[in-house]
């Protein structure tokens, strides 16, 4: 066979019989014969292979339930084209991210990056297009971005936590946020607010936390340390509901009834928990499954704005109306 052959068929390129390429394939099946991505990658200008960026302190990297999820998505999509993903944590400083994405560009080691923990007025918007590093953000911007932006509306599940609550018969209901320079973190809280104020209830009950369980405790503690504390909290993400129950449950608590706890992910661990946690869904494996395919797209041409299935409510036994309150 004609090197030209061989390569049409082993990457399923046109412009060959397919008894021919049936051949071939049989052939280097026999052989055990493996493609090199090294070399392919030198040939085609290509690393196969893209960039994730955390900027995160690493220790706390396995409590969170959505990058793990995130990345099997991720991996999920890569490894069935035998691409890889290349991971960087640079710990919880967000000044020391810009020299990954310049190194991850000018060595080549990546096609291209994914931007999560999108900010207000994010630098690394800006920075890839100088770079010249195709990218995807999960999550659209606040601000204007050349790139792709796979997006999910968490908004909606909030919305419906607490309309969910208040159906119940509360009025008293919290949230524990997230951080609020983080635009997925204000959004959560401006989600809470808009609900709140619908429903014709104040939104005063608000602890700001950072995401991690140990803020998850700390803001729980100054809830119901209040003179008049909550009836329910809705959380902004599962770790720091799953603290917050915890914490409930020290102060002697009897949950659901003296306090409704909401969580936001629907974490794998919410359903075996004790009660188990009403949480707000979000498929971060299909989001990182879409992330992966419109940027792996958007190496050979523009790609549009990705729109997933709204985030939505599981109920299950953390919520329940409050004591001496009956549901009509």
């Amino acid at each position: 066979m004609s090197k030209s052959a061989v390569s049409f068929a082993l990457n399923d390129r046109p412009g060959i019989a397919e008894d021919t390429r049936a051949r071939i394939l049989s052939a280097a099946a026999a052989l055990g014969w493996q493609p090199s991505t090294r070399a392919r990658a030198l040939s085609q200008s290509r690393a196969y292979a893209l960039g994730l960026v955390l900027t995160r302190d690493p220790a706390l990297l396995g409590t969170d339930p959505f990058f793990p999820a995130f990345i099997a998505g991720v991996e999920t999509e890569l490894s069935a084209l035998e691409q890889a993903l290349v991971l960087q944590v640079v710990g919880d400083d967000p000044s020391a991210e810009s020299g990954r994405y310049e190194r991850l560009a000018k060595s080549g080691r990546v096609d291209g990056v994914f931007l999560t923990d999108l900010r207000f007025e994010d630098p690394r918007v800006e920075l890839c297009l100088e770079l010249g590093l195709p990218a995807v953000t999960i999550g659209r911007p606040e601000q204007p971005s050349p790139f792709p932006a796979v997006c999910l509306d968490d908004r909606a599940g909030v919305v419906d936590a607490v309309r969910h609550l208040a159906e119940l018969g509360h009025e008293r209901i919290a949230h524990v946020a997230g951080r609020q320079s983080l635009v997925h973190g204000a959004r959560r809280r401006l989600a809470w607010e808009s609900a709140m104020r619908e429903l014709g209830l104040e939104p005063e009950l608000l602890e700001v936390a950072d995401f991690t369980a140990v803020g998850g405790v700390a803001a729980t503690r100054a809830l119901l340390g209040l003179e008049t504390p909550p009836t329910a909290i809705v959380y902004a993400n599962d770790v720091m509901a799953i603290a917050g129950l915890a914490v409930a449950q020290d102060h002697g608590l009897a949950l659901p009834d003296q306090l409704s706890i909401v969580g936001y992910d629907d974490s794998e661990l919410a359903a075996h928990v004790h009660p188990s946690l009403t949480s707000v869904r979000s498929d971060a494996v299909g989001w990182g499954r879409a992330a992966t395919r419109v940027l792996l797209a958007s190496l050979d041409g523009p790609q549009a704005d990705v729109e997933l299935a709204p985030a939505s409510l599981v109920v299950r036994n953390s919520t329940a109306p409050p004591r001496n309150r009956k549901v009509p």
